[in-house]
């Protein structure tokens, strides 16, 4: 699993992880206030999380876009591939999201075994009725999960994912800046490991051919 980032290789991680950092990847995107000391908070979850410092993630349930209380319980016995992102997001979220869907579609019938999921960091503005069809956009299975603030920090902070509000230098509300891997979790449920931002569909297929079992 790409997860496994060997130690030598762990500090070029990091750097190019915060490199990619979805607020920050995009000429596109609007130029924001510089973030402080909370840069230090997205290099430390990071490092965690790349040396494979357990506990990371945990049981959890959120309201998905059909108003359904779902989570790890509902998911034993498929691989979950777990994003977490905000809807206004310039283009890592939707790269990532896309290479999630394409390798879904390169597993064929074995891609049923797999539930893709779609966290929002963003609940404020990301709506049920929004989230719903961005998600299925990249794949007509997609789970687009919603909590409250105080839920989405708890779920969030157990998986390591940095995330923070941005204001916009133009004064024109916020962005979000935040960590941008895709979680896979085994079929109890239990984390697994990790593809880091940009990892392509053909290498998430490749990796979970190795997870998924033949009907």
């Amino acid at each position: 699993m790409d997860a496994v980032v060997r130690a030598p290789a762990r500090r070029r991680a990091v750097a190019g992880a915060l490199a990619t950092l979805c607020l920050l990847s995009s000429s596109a995107a609007p130029q924001v206030l510089a973030a402080g000391p909370q840069r230090g908070d997205a290099a430390a979850l990071m490092d965690d999380l790349m040396a494979d410092r357990r506990p990371i993630g945990g049981p959890f349930a959120l309201t998905d876009q059909r108003g359904r209380r779902v989570g790890t319980k509902q998911w034993q016995g498929r691989v979950v591939l777990l994003y977490f992102g905000y809807l206004a997001c310039p283009d890592i979220c939707p790269n990532d999201l896309a290479a999630i869907g394409s390798a879904i579609g390169m597993l064929g019938s074995l891609g049923e075994q797999v539930q893709p999921v779609f966290v929002t960091l963003d609940p404020a503005r990301d709506t049920p009725e929004r989230i719903g069809p961005y998600a299925e956009h990249f794949h007509p299975r997609f789970l687009a999960l919603r909590g409250t603030e105080h839920e989405t920090r708890a779920i969030a902070k157990s998986y390591k994912v940095y995330f923070a509000k941005e204001p916009r230098a133009d004064g024109q509300g916020y962005a979000i800046d935040h960590s941008s891997f895709t979680y896979v979790l085994d079929d109890q449920g239990r984390y697994a490991g990790f593809f880091p931002p940009g990892t392509t569909g053909t290498r998430i297929a490749e990796r979970l051919r190795d997870m998924v079992k033949a009907p």
